[in-house]
């Protein structure tokens, strides 16, 4: 069953992606300050999680937290990040940049795309868009800056809530650019959400709350486990996902479980 799917783990960190590779997944999107919503990571991370693993990693460039509407001098910061992460490995690029009134800045975005595509990596606008006032044109601006991928959660909350969106922009435009169901999604609604949608592909951080004298959101293993078991239980002739050696890492990890989407 989970051959038939796309995994992406988003990962805030280098033992998010250590975690994250001891699963079948297939590629990765590597961030900084997950609580913060993803922003870019070090040039060293990304440099340590190349060492640590084959997957492809797709490296997310934002400069701040809040929303996505930048100045030019943000916007010079946010073409050198992702030059100087494509230069050193990056599969790819994560980023979303929007006009005041939330419509997609398509000169920065087609720079943007241009400049990954010259690496010959992908170009993802992320859930940017799910702050759009218009999304149909918003995927047709995409498309003509030649975006690769889309990360959206329906324009919702969640994933799940925004189902029905996700599925429709699937079926409207999912010939000319992947769209990627993202936010929420956990082994409790990935069925759902995967059958809601009509999805071939998903991403998830599977995070939950680790402390170190105060909670940060990390990849929980047993979250991306729990999943690979929920797409299992329909082919249930496939092996188990972790060998005995992962499952003994599992029960070590001190994690708090989170409510929060992701």
């Amino acid at each position: 069953m989970f051959d038939r799917y796309t995994v992406e783990i988003c990962a805030g960190g280098i033992e998010d992606v250590i975690t994250a590779s001891r699963f079948p997944v297939d590629r990765i999107e590597l961030n900084s300050a997950l609580e913060l919503g993803g922003l870019t990571p070090s040039l060293a991370v990304l440099e340590a999680a190349k060492r640590h693993t084959s997957l492809p990693i797709l490296c997310m460039v934002r400069p701040r937290g809040a929303g996505f509407v930048y100045t030019e001098t943000e916007l010079s910061v946010m073409k050198e990040d992702a030059e100087i992460l494509l230069k050193h490995g990056a599969d790819g690029i994560v980023f979303g940049i929007l006009n005041p009134d939330h419509s997609v800045r398509e000169p920065e975005t087609n720079a943007m795309c241009d400049l990954i595509h010259r690496y010959g990596k992908t170009a993802v606008f992320h859930r940017a868009f799910d702050l759009v006032p218009d999304p149909d044109s918003a995927v047709n601006t995409l498309i003509a800056c030649g975006a690769d991928r889309i990360l959206t959660s329906g324009r919702k909350e969640t994933a799940r809530l925004g189902a029905s969106c996700i599925r429709d922009l699937i079926r409207k435009y999912g010939s000319r650019i992947e769209i990627l169901p993202g936010c929420g999604i956990r082994a409790e609604n990935i069925l759902e959400v995967l059958e809601e949608t009509g999805a071939s592909q998903f991403h998830m951080t599977a995070k939950s709350d680790r402390n170190d004298s105060g909670f940060y959101p990390a990849v929980d293993a047993r979250n991306i486990q729990a999943v690979y078991q929920k797409l299992q239980s329909k082919s249930p002739a496939r092996n188990t996902v972790l060998t005995r050696e992962d499952a003994e890492l599992l029960r070590e990890e001190q994690y708090e479980k989170t409510n929060e989407p992701a």
